[in-house]
């Protein structure tokens, strides 16, 4: 993973892009980018894989390159954030178990 960051920051360095990357300028680009992987299922399953492909390196590119914008490491932020996904999801199976053991005992719940 840092090797690709190194490239893509490279990329980065020899276009003189960074003055351009700014936080607020790469979460358009990822929105903007995510909007066109997007399209190509818009109106059916089908898809050209090659141009979904293209389009997802461009949204990862981006992603990279607001992880470097905000100096975080992406490998920590990604697993930190499934430790969170991790406690919320079995908050919700301790929730779903509770409402069960309810509605099992005969009592009304309502969500």
């Amino acid at each position: 993973m840092d090797e690709l960051m190194q490239e893509i920051i490279k990329f980065q360095t020899e276009r003189d892009w960074k003055q351009f990357h700014t936080p607020e300028n790469l979460a358009k680009s990822i929105s903007i980018e995510a909007a066109e992987l997007l399209e190509h299922f818009q109106w059916n399953k089908e898809y050209n894989k090659e141009e979904v492909v293209d389009e997802l390196a461009d949204v990862l590119n981006y992603c990279f390159l607001m992880a470097d914008a905000l100096d975080v490491n992406v490998k920590e932020i990604v697993l930190n954030k499934m430790k969170k996904l991790l406690k919320n999801i079995q908050f919700l199976n301790l929730k779903v178990f509770q409402l069960n053991i309810i509605n099992y005992r005969g009592f009304y719940v309502s969500l």
